[in-house]
């Protein structure tokens, strides 16, 4: 088992075959995907070849999603992380995308702050990164909110298969720059 990244409280770990419950309770959940076409999966089935595609992405790209374990409890509480996109979005390709999905019993506590942090610091320093960007249903407030507030700076809106989405983009010497207030 690889773990990328610590906080404080968690430890972000590559998704293993073992998190089958968690994906699919925090996958087939309606109100988790509320902003992301509302395509729950179905099945078990269904959230092995999830895994099984974030965990491809590993041994091909070096990155993908990471599971979100608590320190405490070791209870599985979603994902976060980068993704390497490699299909034209927005008018970008083959650039670092900053994700994060957490249960909902886990929303509002700071989680998808701090992980996206963990996610950022990894992408600069560790893999080199000039930029990472992320983009967000334009009516998904909580999501916005949490990107800005770990520096991404909003871009422009763009429609994404007929839906408004928020495009952000963060360089390198910003997150330099934002990081030290995290410190302060």
């Amino acid at each position: 088992m690889k773990i990328f990244a610590q906080t404080e409280r968690f430890i972000l770990r590559e998704i293993l075959l073992t998190d089958i419950d968690g994906m699919f309770q925090l996958h087939s959940d309606p109100e988790v995907h509320r902003f992301l076409g509302n395509k729950t999966v179905k099945s078990i089935e269904e959230t092995l070849n999830l895994i099984n595609l974030v965990r491809k992405k590993y041994l091909e790209v070096g990155v993908g999603r990471w599971a979100i374990i608590d320190k405490k409890s070791n209870d599985f509480i979603g994902w976060s992380g980068l993704d390497l996109v490699t299909e034209n979005i927005n008018n970008h390709q083959n650039y670092y995308d900053l994700g994060y999905r957490l249960s909902r019993k886990y929303w509002g506590k700071g989680i998808a702050t701090e992980t996206a942090v963990a996610s950022l610091e990894y992408a600069f320093k560790i893999l080199g990164a000039n930029q990472v960007y992320a983009r967000a249903d334009s009516e998904n407030l909580a999501s916005d909110k949490v990107l800005r507030k770990v520096g991404l700076t909003f871009v422009e809106t763009f429609d994404l298969d007929g839906v408004k989405h928020n495009w952000y983009k963060i360089e390198r010497n910003d997150f330099e720059k934002h990081s030290l207030d995290f410190l302060s």
